[in-house]
């Protein structure tokens, strides 16, 4: 824990409710003391991103006195999963944006430290894991495949390209009492016969318990499914969409963003501090009293968002608190 003592209070920060179908209706008002309304409140916006920058207590900005935040600080609270999808790296971003493809020019790197039991899929499983499923679930033949012809990646462009039926993978699922086979059920029932459902499949499926994060870099094929957390992203809200939406996809962006390269060690453990080196920050456990050498906002768990300058005293209840600082 950094640790200093300071002279006058944080004050509040006002985030923005974004309202996304998939969101669940009552964990972030609850949470931030809101009143819950019975739409989706899928995430809480605290930041300087342009679309939907955060203002203080007294009405100004938050830029006005942290000026363009590099990062943005989101709660997300999952009640159905988001769709299936990946985000570029800086160069990608600058390429997309100056096509009009992406919306801002920067990578979105993210962290997710689960708050809630929270369930994802995040990047490529290792291929031994991959293939003992597929032959457990009688796919022999795609376990073969992957195993010497060109990898899991060359069957994610398969599928999505049409050149193999997800169909037989995600029949060869149902009754499997597995969560992965489950999963790919579920999807299948929201989202029948998607390319999408069977790639699920192929991804490493990740049960967090509270405290446990994720980090996704540009190229992380993934989706949330179920839960809540706090993110830590770069200030981007670039995403590039293969399936499991409503929302525009785009298979070619998609699979030109793609890494597929295995992701052997997807769960950050529980930890007093949780890196995103790409976008140059983390999020530090905090108590009453800390460090801060620049303006930053800190989230208090009791469900707060609050600016800390050098001249605040900590208003961090005893429930403690996660600040975004610098590396």
């Amino acid at each position: 824990m950094v640790r200093r003592r300071y002279r006058e209070a944080m004050r509040t920060v006002r985030g923005v409710a974004r309202h996304y179908d998939w969101g669940d209706d009552r964990f972030i008002p609850e949470l931030l003391g809101l009143t819950a309304d019975g739409r989706p409140w899928a995430e809480w916006w605290v930041g300087t991103h342009p679309e939907a920058p955060a203002t203080l207590d007294d009405g100004s900005s938050l830029e006005s006195v942290t000026g363009r935040l590099p990062w943005l600080l989101k709660v997300l609270s999952a009640a159905r999963p988001l769709s299936m999808q990946t985000h570029p790296d800086a160069e990608g971003a600058r390429r997309g944006f100056e096509a009009g493809v992406f919306g801002d020019p920067n990578p979105k790197p993210e962290l997710l430290l689960a708050l809630t039991p929270f369930v994802a899929l995040c990047g490529v499983r290792p291929i031994d894991a991959t293939t003992r499923l597929l032959r457990s679930l009688g796919r022999d033949a795609l376990a073969e495949r992957i195993s010497t012809e060109g990898g899991v990646g060359a069957v994610i462009v398969d599928l999505y390209r049409g050149r193999l039926d997800p169909v037989p993978i995600i029949e060869a699922c149902r009754g499997v009492d597995l969560p992965e086979a489950r999963w790919v059920v579920d999807l299948d029932a929201r989202y029948p016969g998607e390319p999408s459902v069977a790639v699920a499949l192929l991804l490493n499926l990740v049960e967090l318990s509270p405290g446990e994060a994720l980090r996704l870099d540009a190229g992380n094929l993934h989706a949330y499914l179920a839960g809540s957390g706090v993110e830590l992203m770069g200030a981007s809200d670039n995403v590039v969409r293969g399936g499991l939406t409503s929302k525009p996809v785009d298979v070619d962006l998609l699979l030109a963003t793609i890494d597929p390269t295995p992701l052997e060690h997807p769960v950050l453990p529980v930890a007093d501090r949780y890196e995103l080196p790409a976008a140059g920050v983390a999020l530090a456990r905090v108590d009453a009293n800390f460090e801060a050498t620049e303006p930053t906002v800190v989230f208090d768990l009791a469900g707060r968002f609050l600016l800390a300058e050098a001249s605040d005293t900590s208003m961090v209840s005893g429930h403690g608190g996660l600040a975004v600082v610098s590396l």
